[in-house]
């Protein structure tokens, strides 16, 4: 569909070490899906694709990558006893150092495919985990990376892929010799991990101190959503002039970032970037950043950003929706979306998504790349948002700076008419700062003159 895809990116450079990629495309898992009418299947090829560049990002030099039906699921191995056979002579030809399978093994599984091939086996979830650990930079990304990392060890006491093991401290793939060494391996995790959670919840209570604090700022929160690689931060970098990485690798963005823009009219909100999301995400990655998702779950309003050009953007949004709601967001947050990289699609796609977006009132056509369709994005904001203020007016004594340099800061100056001694000024203030002018300043009165329409109310109509 778009000008960049084709076949799974094979490096032809060896920046570390080789590794084969391995798609078992399971009937059951799309027999269930197609027997539940769900219209976004995958397409495996594009599956692969996408485990090849978990692989690259983590700088593997993919030699092999393939695709293959998988009637049924092997207790033991995941994969059949043939496929095992026909994918050692492969290992015995071109030495791999590992072997990524991109589906969830059991700690079983994976030994004994270890065994049978004689190379470090790692499943998705181990992927990505160690995707997330190279890229996280704050404090709290580190720590919720280390414990879905000791989270997923547990059970998988087993020895690592030395090249794998992140050196900041953490216990990574543990091993030894007899029962004893394991239960002490296993007693370190816990440790760990439990040392870990308070670290987090430590964090967990600034960051709820900075939320507070933001609440009591009355600029809504933008969240940026969506799947990963789809340019939200490159949108946030052109919104905010900031300069968050933003390159088109997987996952280039794990730590939140806020910033406050100000919008056509004069009105600031605050646009936070996230981590991005993708298809059969670990349960350790949702429940160890359910923190620094809250960032999303706190949104007056979340821009789901979305690769236009991916022909599995629609399996994408749904993966998107179904995070968002494990984390609880379903009717009660509006959600606007942005169809991104247009100026990836040929002239006849481009007009074909810009059809499609006019029959949606909650859908955008933009390119954060080269800003096509920026101004009528934060139009559209300040259109939601300044619905919700009421227009009030307020009159102040001339002489009374302080109240007057408040509503500067804090409301959206409509016009203002001097009489003798006072000031009258007539402004939009949204329902929270309303409320916090009159606690601020009692000897004043705030006459409401318009009442507004919430954003979810005017998305849903």
């Amino acid at each position: 569909m778009s000008k960049r895809r084709g076949k799974p990116a094979i490096s032809t450079e060896r920046p570390r070490d080789t590794a084969f990629v391995l798609h078992p495309a399971s009937r059951l898992v799309r027999k269930t899906q197609a027997s539940a009418g769900l219209t976004y299947l995958r397409d495996q090829a594009l599956k692969l694709e996408e485990a090849t560049g978990l692989a690259l990002a983590i700088k593997l030099d993919v030699v092999h990558a393939e695709t293959f039906d998988l009637p049924k699921i092997n207790p033991g191995t995941f994969i059949g006893k043939g496929r095992v056979d026909a994918i050692g002579l492969l290992v015995e030809k071109l030495e791999p150092a590992v072997i990524v399978m991109d589906c969830a093994l059991s700690p079983i599984q994976q030994r004994n495919l270890e065994r049978a091939w004689n190379v470090k086996v790692i499943d998705r979830t181990g992927l990505i985990l160690e995707i997330f650990g190279e890229r996280a930079r704050t404090r709290e990304g580190t720590l919720q990376v280390d414990l879905a990392h000791l989270t997923y060890q547990k059970g998988r006491l087993v020895r690592t892929w030395t090249h794998l093991e992140r050196q900041r401290g953490g216990v990574g793939f543990m091993g030894g010799p007899g029962e004893r060494q394991i239960e002490s391996d296993r007693r370190q995790i816990q440790e760990k991990i439990t040392r870990i959670k308070k670290d987090l919840e430590a964090v967990g209570k600034r960051r709820t101190l900075h939320r507070k604090a933001r609440q009591e700022v009355p600029y809504p929160i933008v969240a940026l959503a969506g799947y990963t690689n789809a340019g939200k931060s490159t949108l946030f970098n052109r919104l905010t002039g900031a300069a968050v990485d933003a390159e088109d690798k997987l996952f280039a963005t794990l730590d939140p970032t806020l910033r406050a823009i100000t919008l056509p009219g004069g009105r600031k909100v605050i646009l936070s970037d996230t981590v991005g999301f993708i298809s059969d995400l670990p349960t350790e990655l949702v429940a160890a950043f359910r923190a620094t998702l809250e960032e999303v779950r706190e949104a007056d309003l979340i821009l789901h950003v979305r690769d236009a050009s991916n022909p599995e953007a629609d399996a994408q949004k749904q993966d998107v929706l179904d995070v968002l709601a494990s984390l609880g967001i379903k009717d009660d947050v509006p959600i606007l979306e942005c169809l991104n990289k247009v100026d990836l699609l040929e002239k006849v796609e481009a007009e074909s998504v810009q059809n499609i977006a006019r029959r949606h009132k909650d859908m955008l056509v933009i390119s954060a790349l080269t800003g096509r369709g920026l101004k009528p994005l934060l139009k559209r904001i300040e259109g939601l948002f300044g619905a919700q203020e009421p227009e009030v007016g307020i009159t102040v004594e001339e002489g009374d700076g302080e109240v007057q340099a408040w509503l500067h800061s804090h409301a959206r100056i409509l016009g203002q008419k001097k009489s003798p001694g006072t000031i009258t000024f007539r402004a939009r203030l949204p329902e929270k700062a309303v409320g916090q002018f009159k606690k601020r300043f009692p000897g004043y009165q705030v006459k409401k003159k318009q009442a507004g329409v919430k954003a979810r109310q005017k998305l849903t109509a």
